[in-house]
């Protein structure tokens, strides 16, 4: 069950692969929003980008930017229904979300941990606020990862530097 569910959603790799290609700048525009909150209140100028104007990668920083950002990204899905339509299925909407929350927490702190934590905090924000994330109910793709993105023992997760194209989690099924 859990391997086709897998297999037929495409895993977190393909949804992820196949859905920035065809996203009509949505995700662009949540990515946006998250350069433009990190500008109001962390005063990082993404424009000009400085070493020193990163933000300590803490779990409440990651919380604070994740969330602001997810959040304006569910409230613009209810806003506007034919996005919903636009991105059908949830693993499509929780690609776009996931990454925008991703990216904007990266670009904070300068720190790929950070921002995969980001994302997964997308993906259990996204499930609490719309009680699941893919189409027949297969979200194992978009969690399955939440609870090892900071181990390194390999049988549950590497840190983002140590992934390869051929970790698990992110095999594109085709």
């Amino acid at each position: 069950q859990i391997w086709l569910g897998s297999y037929m959603s495409g895993g977190v790799g393909f949804t992820q692969y196949a859905t920035a290609a065809y996203t009509d700048n949505i995700l662009d525009d949540f990515t946006y929003y998250g350069m433009d909150y990190l500008h109001d209140k962390y005063k990082i100028d993404v424009k000009n980008p400085n070493p020193k104007d990163k933000v300590k990668a803490t779990q409440e920083v990651v919380n604070d930017i994740a969330t602001e950002v997810n959040l304006y990204g569910m409230e613009q899905y209810e806003q506007f229904p034919t996005m919903l339509e636009d991105h059908f299925g949830g693993s499509q909407r929780a690609a776009v979300l996931g990454a925008a929350s991703g990216i904007t927490t990266s670009i904070a702190t300068g720190n790929s941990n950070a921002g995969l934590n980001g994302w997964y905090l997308s993906m259990l924000m996204h499930k609490d606020g719309w009680s699941r994330l893919g189409f027949f109910g297969y979200d194992l793709q978009d969690q399955c990862g939440s609870a090892n993105s900071l181990s390194i023992r390999p049988d549950e997760g590497c840190i983002g530097e140590f992934r390869g194209p051929n970790y698990p989690n992110y095999a594109m099924n085709v």
